[in-house]
């Protein structure tokens, strides 16, 4: 008995390595390309075209950022994505947790329908859609603005089947209805009752929207006509307009930081994030 408890031990010990192995490979494989990102940001043009390549910079420098600084409009292309991601995050937010509310709260006459065509819509390729609504920005005037690359993204479908099928496993009806006894108004809670409940919830809704927004680049592609206007994806995207002279390590140094508010805030907001996934079971 005391044999077979130590052999169970022993295959438990193995299984642990092992597990930490396959991790640690995994986990090279997925910061290899950042790694090499930021080195090559680091390196001198010449660097680039040795036939040797390196891991490490002969020469580090700083030379790369000062030009994308000075020679591109970087601060304005990070403005412009700061502005649009945040701008879609808090509508967003808004848009599809009211809808999540009212689909998981309220019933009402064609509601499995309207549910599920909103539901439906998520297979609609995008690309189906972009001429439609191109057609309906023009008509209003939104093309090359703010609004134009605000709107697409806070619209979300999936966040509000996020949010309605975490309100329904989250909220209770009997807090519902005492709320009501007690004379809070519907948007009462919402906003009082609701929402702080369903807070994990909002955290992954706002990361993924935020995200979305971030390194959006086809629709902005569309719908932006200046220079004064283009996100950062679209920016970087303008210097390889000259194939036979690229800069290589700007590019870099354009990547990494464009990357880098995305890190911090997952970091960051890691916790939030995984509450958020696992803090409720999900209600057909």
């Amino acid at each position: 008995m005391a044999s077979m408890t130590v052999r169970k031990r022993i295959r438990e010990s193995y299984l642990k390595v092992f597990l930490h192995v396959l991790m640690l490979v995994g986990a090279v494989i997925v910061l290899l390309p950042f790694y090499w990102m930021i080195v090559s940001s680091l390196k001198d043009m010449g660097e680039f075209f040795s036939p040797k390549p390196s891991l490490f910079p002969d020469k580090a420098t700083v030379a790369n950022y000062v030009k994308l600084f000075r020679e591109t409009q970087f601060v304005r292309w990070l403005f412009n994505s700061g502005m649009v991601s945040v701008l879609s995050l808090v509508l967003g937010l808004v848009i599809c947790s009211l809808a999540g509310f009212g689909f998981a709260v309220y019933d009402f006459k064609g509601k499995a329908i309207l549910f599920w065509t909103v539901l439906v819509s998520v297979a609609i390729p995008e690309i189906v859609t972009i001429i439609p609504v191109f057609r309906l920005m023009v008509f209003t005037r939104m093309v090359d603005t703010y609004s134009s690359l605000v709107l697409p993204y806070s619209m979300n479908v999936f966040g509000i089947f996020l949010m309605k099928q975490y309100i329904a496993s989250t909220l209770p009806k009997e807090l519902l209805e005492a709320a009501r006894i007690d004379g809070c108004s519907e948007f009462g809670i919402y906003l009082r009752i609701a929402m702080p409940l369903v807070r994990p919830g909002l955290g992954v809704l706002g990361i993924y929207l935020w995200l979305n927004s971030w390194s959006g680049y086809f629709w902005p592609l569309i719908m932006v006509k200046s220079r004064e206007m283009m996100t950062l994806p679209l920016g970087l995207a303008t210097l390889y307009a000259d194939p036979w002279n690229l800069q290589y390590g700007m590019l870099m140094a354009g990547a990494f930081l464009s990357t880098l508010p995305i890190v911090i805030i997952f970091l960051t907001a890691q916790r939030q994030f995984i509450a958020g996934l696992t803090g409720g079971a999900l209600k057909a």
